[in-house]
């Protein structure tokens, strides 16, 4: 539309306020809304629609289930309200814990796509060992602020369903704050961009057509695998350096797309400091990257450097009876 067509439109949305109410307050008072929207002028009733950024006018092209699509609704819905996204594009991962989604952008983030990681429902979700890795953490709230409300704590100490709903929230809220932090600490982290109670979205790294492989799905040459693997040791100190130790790091959750890596999911991230099983996690961690990169042809002692990485930040190794012991809670 030109200038003066978008004035002969406001002119004619404004004849359907009600200035004449008020001008004319001696009159009948017309109906508003009018009885039956249809009788805008199409024109009208297109732009009212693309104006309406209400849940009610969220429709996705991704086919989805019934079910899904409620979940789907439920949890994007305020992403898309507050013009963090336009459009719910596919699914593209699958998972037990979350299902991650390909989403067209809106006007709030300066790229094209964005990803959505949905949790699942908590009564479908598995959450028996979460204690682990909650063990030394503080609780967070939906904005990720520490809970110290004493009603909040005691629902999630007696596990009441408010408390495992409070749980859960937390354990969404630890995956977006690590998040923000690794990314200003220029970690190979998707770009978060917020949180909802169910969901968070990031920067979705692949293009319109495919989302990025894991390095699971991946044999790599040797000349690519050696680079890439230290650049993913960086990253494992990286986090060690911000207090953070990944606690499920493996191949599975390393993204590969045009020669770089991004790591992925830290709902279970687990403080060096405070939890007693933090290095024996790290050592998984650890063990499983250069698992995954011998089999690339990077030969390196997991061991050792496991040991390197720990002291070189500060942190003293266990004993031997301890570590056998804190051994034994992680498999």
């Amino acid at each position: 539309m030109d200038t003066n067509e978008y004035i002969d439109l406001f002119n004619e949305l404004d004849d359907f306020e009600q200035t004449d109410n008020f001008i004319h307050n001696d009159k009948r008072r017309e109906r508003f809304p009018p009885r039956n929207p249809k009788k805008l002028p199409e024109n009208v009733r297109e732009f009212v629609h693309e104006q309406d950024d209400s849940r009610s006018n969220f429709k996705f092209t991704y086919q989805a289930a019934r079910f899904e699509e409620w979940w789907l609704l439920d949890s994007l819905g305020g992403f898309y309200e507050h013009q963090w996204i336009t459009d719910v594009l596919r699914r593209v991962k699958g998972g037990k814990e979350a299902s991650v989604y390909q989403c067209r952008a809106g006007t709030a983030i300066k790229a094209e796509l964005a990803a959505a990681k949905v949790y699942r429902p908590r009564s479908l979700r598995n959450l028996h060992k979460d204690g682990i890795y909650r063990e030394g953490r503080a609780d967070l709230d939906d904005q990720g602020r520490q809970i110290f409300e004493d009603g909040m704590l005691h629902a999630m100490e007696k596990k009441t369903e408010y408390g495992r709903e409070l749980q859960h929230q937390s354990w969404i809220a630890y995956e977006f704050t690590t998040m923000l932090a690794l990314h200003a600490a220029g970690a190979d982290v998707p770009e978060p961009y917020t949180m909802a109670h169910n969901a968070i979205l990031m920067g979705y790294v692949g293009d319109l057509d495919a989302a990025a492989p894991a390095l699971c799905e991946l044999s790599l040459d040797k000349s690519e695998a050696a680079p890439l693997f230290e650049r993913t040791i960086r990253n494992i100190d990286t986090l060690l350096a911000h207090e953070r130790i990944h606690g499920d790091l493996s191949a599975y959750n390393i993204l590969y797309w045009e020669g770089d890596i991004t790591l992925i999911d830290f709902p279970q991230v687990v403080s060096p400091k405070t939890n007693k099983h933090a290095f024996a996690i790290f050592q998984r961690d650890v063990d499983r990257i250069c698992g995954y990169f011998a089999a690339q042809g990077v030969r390196t002692d997991a061991g050792r450097l496991a040991i390197e990485l720990w002291t070189s930040r500060g942190y003293q190794l266990p004993s031997k009876d301890a570590d056998a012991e804190k051994q034994n809670g992680v498999s």
